[in-house]
């Protein structure tokens, strides 16, 4: 959980630190490409913690905390793979992207079998 977090709180420094580099004032979201990135990474990211976190929290639960952990890392990789990917250029993200994802259903998953297995 801590390492999820310090990925979201990461891509929030990357994002507060275009928003300095581009001098794109608050509250605007209007800038160069590579600002706009940057908040779509953090915007994107946070977006995608409550399809983590409630997994990863039921997954440790029903299965074992081993699992859940394996499934956070897993997520952490790949969103740091998309972040990198987005920043050097959005069509870059994909992979990252479907990682993350797995990631999270694979914790989907390891939570109906830890259920199934009670």
């Amino acid at each position: 959980m801590l390492a999820i977090l310090g990925v979201y709180f990461w891509t929030g420094v990357m994002a507060g630190y275009a928003r300095v580099k581009y001098k794109v004032p608050a509250p605007s979201m209007e800038g160069p490409a590579a600002f706009q990135s940057a908040q779509r990474v953090q915007a994107n990211t946070l977006e995608q913690l409550p399809i983590v976190i409630v997994p990863l929290w039921l997954c440790a639960n029903y299965l074992g905390d081993t699992w859940a952990a394996a499934g956070g890392l897993l997520w952490c990789a790949g969103r740091i793979a998309y972040a990198l990917g987005y920043y050097r250029a959005p069509a870059q993200r994909e992979t990252g992207f479907i990682v993350g994802m797995l990631a999270s259903a694979l914790l989907i998953g390891g939570t109906v079998v830890g259920l199934l297995m009670q």
